[in-house]
C-alpha cells in the first residue's frame, strides 16, 4: 500500500487541515486505456516512483465495445496499419516511374493482398507484445478487462470470465481514445469504418468513401494505389477542411491526377445491396456501385460506457472529457488525456499530454501541454504535411500583414519519370516580426521534410534565419531555404488564396 500524494499546482500549498487524513490505496495511480496516451503516462508516472496499473480491454485487430488491445488504436488500428498500407500502395506509382529509370518491367504486376493483410496483423500483434513489455518493465501492473470509475478514489475491472475486481486508487487516469462513429443512414449496416477497412478479407475493387478528412483521403489513396476504382464523396468544396484552403486545393488536384474521383459538395443518402453490388445513392441523385463502402466521417470520444457523470466527471455535447490545463477533469482525483478529450486529436500529442501530466501529478513539476506549432501530416499519396498557422488562420489572428511565401516545382524525379504532379511548399510569415508562422507542404517526403521544420518554428525562426541556412543540393527540402521571391501579401482579417 501507498500513501496519498498531493498535487501542486500553480503555487498551491503543501498544508495540512484537520480534513487531511492519511488513507492507504492498491494503487497511486489507476489508468483506463492502454493506448498511446496512458501507456506514456502509466510508465513516466513509475519513473516517477508511483505504483501504477492500466487497464485495458483484450486484443483484437478490429475493435468494439469490449476489445481493444494494449497499444491503442494508433498501434492496432490506426497510424501504424495505416502507414504500412501506405507503403504497399506507393509502390504502383514507383512501378510505373521506374520505367523511364531503365527498369523493365510486366504490364501486368500482381498484388496479393492476403500476404500483406498476414503481415501486417503479424506487426501489429508484435507491437502489443512489445507495449506490453514496456508497461512490465516499467513495475506497472496490467489488468485486462473493462475498466470504470465507480468513485472518486475507485475503480473496478469487468474480467473476461465475467467477474470484477475492484480497486482503490489515489489517481485515476482516463485514456481511452476515440471511435469511428456512422453516418444514420438507410442502409447504414453495409458501411463499414476504418477499423475494418484495415483488416479486410477481400480487397475491394469498387471502392466508394464518405468523407473528405485524414482517414478519407488516406484511404482513397491506398485502394487506388492497389488497383480499386475509386470514388470520394465530401460536404465541402475541398478535402481536409480546417487545413491551409491552398495545400487543400493541392491535394485535390493530386487525387484526381492519380485517377480518384471526387464529389465534392455532396453526401449519401441511402446504401442498398443487390447482386451487383451495394447500390450508393448520393443527396443529389448520384447513384455508384460498390463492392465496400467506407464511412469516414469522424471520430468520436470513447466515454459512452464509463458513465463518468455518475461520480462528477463532466462530459462536453461530444461526449469529450472537460479538463483544465493540466488536463484535470471536474474531479480533482480523476483526470484525462489524449482523443477522449478532444483538444487536439494526434498520437504525439497523447504522448505529451501523458507526459505533463506525469510531471505534474508525480515528478513535482507543474507541466501545462504546449499546443505550439505542432507539424501533423496526411498520408495521401503524395503526402501533405503542416506545422504552425495555415495563411487563413494567420491572417485571422495576425495584428499586421502577412507575407507569403510558395514554391511550386516539378521534382527531380518526375522529370525523368514524366509523372505530371507538383511539390508545392508554403511559408507564412509575420510582416511585422519577420517570425515564421506556418509552414506547409505537398509531395513526396512531405512529413520527414516537416518534422525539421517544426523544430525551428518551435525555436521562433525567422524568414531572414530560414533564407540565411544553407540548402541540401539537390533536395527538395532546400526550397525552404530558397524562397526569396514574396508571392503575395495578406492582410489582416482579409484572407487571400489563389483559389
Amino acid at each position: 500500500m501507498s500513501l496519498p500524494r498531493k498535487i501542486l499546482v500553480d503555487g498551491e500549498q503543501d498544508t495540512l487541515s484537520s480534513e487531511a487524513v492519511e488513507e492507504s490505496y492498491d494503487f497511486d495511480l489507476f489508468v483506463i486505456g492502454a493506448g498511446s496516451g496512458g501507456v506514456r503516462a502509466s510508465r513516466a508516472a513509475a519513473a516517477f516512483g508511483a505504483k501504477v496499473a492500466i487497464c485495458e480491454l483484450p486484443f483484437h485487430p478490429i475493435s468494439s465495445e469490449v476489445i481493444g488491445g494494449v497499444g491503442g488504436t494508433c498501434v492496432i488500428r490506426g497510424c501504424v496499419p495505416k502507414k504500412i498500407l501506405v507503403y504497399a500502395a506507393q509502390f504502383r506509382g514507383e512501378f510505373e516511374d521506374s520505367r523511364n529509370f531503365g527498369w523493365e518491367l510486366p504490364d501486368q504486376i500482381e498484388f496479393n493482398w492476403k500476404k500483406l493483410l498476414d503481415n501486417k496483423t503479424q506487426e501489429i500483434v508484435r507491437l502489443n507484445a512489445v507495449y506490453k513489455k514496456l508497461l512490465s518493465n516499467s513495475g506497472v501492473t496490467i489488468l485486462e478487462g473493462e475498466g470504470k470509475v465507480v468513485g472518486a478514489h475507485k475503480a473496478v475491472v469487468s474480467l473476461p470470465d465475467g467477474s470484477k475486481q475492484h480497486y482503490s486508487t489515489k489517481h485515476i487516469l482516463i485514456a481511452t481514445g476515440s471511435r469511428a462513429q456512422r453516418v444514420n443512414i438507410p442502409g447504414q449496416e453495409l458501411a463499414i469504418t476504418s477499423d475494418e477497412a484495415l483488416s479486410l478479407d477481400e480487397l475491394p475493387k469498387r471502392a466508394v468513401i464518405l468523407g473528405g478528412g485524414y482517414i478519407a483521403v488516406e484511404f482513397a489513396s491506398i485502394w487506388k494505389g492497389m488497383g480499386a476504382k475509386v470514388d470520394l464523396v465530401y460536404r465541402k468544396d475541398l478535402p481536409l477542411r480546417g487545413f491551409d484552403d491552398e495545400m487543400r486545393a493541392v491535394v485535390s488536384r493530386n487525387l484526381e491526377g492519380r485517377g480518384i474521383k471526387l464529389h465534392p459538395g455532396k453526401t449519401l443518402s441511402e446504401l442498398r445491396k443487390t447482386e451487383e453490388g451495394i447500390r450508393v445513392v448520393t443527396d443529389t441523385g448520384d447513384i455508384i456501385m460498390a463492392d465496400t463502402v467506407l464511412f469516414a466521417t469522424g471520430r468520436l470520444p470513447n466515454t459512452k460506457r464509463l458513465k463518468l457523470e455518475a461520480v462528477g466527471v463532466e462530459l462536453d455535447k461530444s461526449g469529450a472529457i472537460k479538463v483544465d490545463e493540466y488536463s484535470r477533469t471536474t474531479v480533482p482525483s480523476i483526470w484525462a488525456v489524449g482523443d477522449v478529450t478532444n483538444r487536439m486529436n494526434l498520437t504525439p500529442v497523447a504522448l505529451m499530454e501523458g507526459t505533463c501530466f506525469a510531471k505534474t501529478v508525480f515528478g513535482g513539476q507543474p507541466t501545462k501541454p504546449d499546443y505550439h506549432s505542432i507539424p501533423s501530416a496526411v498520408f495521401c499519396i503524395p503526402p501533405l504535411s503542416v506545422v504552425g498557422f495555415s495563411e487563413e488562420e494567420a491572417v485571422q489572428q495576425g495584428k499586421g500583414d502577412i507575407l507569403i511565401y510558395t514554391s511550386t516545382f516539378n521534382p527531380m524525379k518526375n522529370t525523368i519519370s514524366g509523372r505530371q504532379e507538383k511539390t508545392v511548399m508554403k511559408l507564412v510569415v509575420d510582416s511585422e516580426t519577420d517570425k515564421v508562422l506556418g509552414a506547409s507542404m505537398c509531395g513526396s517526403d512531405a512529413p520527414e521534410i516537416m518534422q525539421g521544420i517544426a523544430v525551428a518554428l518551435k525555436c521562433g525562426a525567422t524568414k531572414a534565419q530560414f533564407d540565411g541556412t544553407v540548402g541540401i543540393h539537390p533536395s527538395a527540402a532546400e526550397e525552404f531555404v530558397t524562397m526569396r521571391t514574396l508571392t503575395r501579401r495578406a492582410p489582416s482579417g482579409k484572407p487571400k488564396t489563389n483559389l
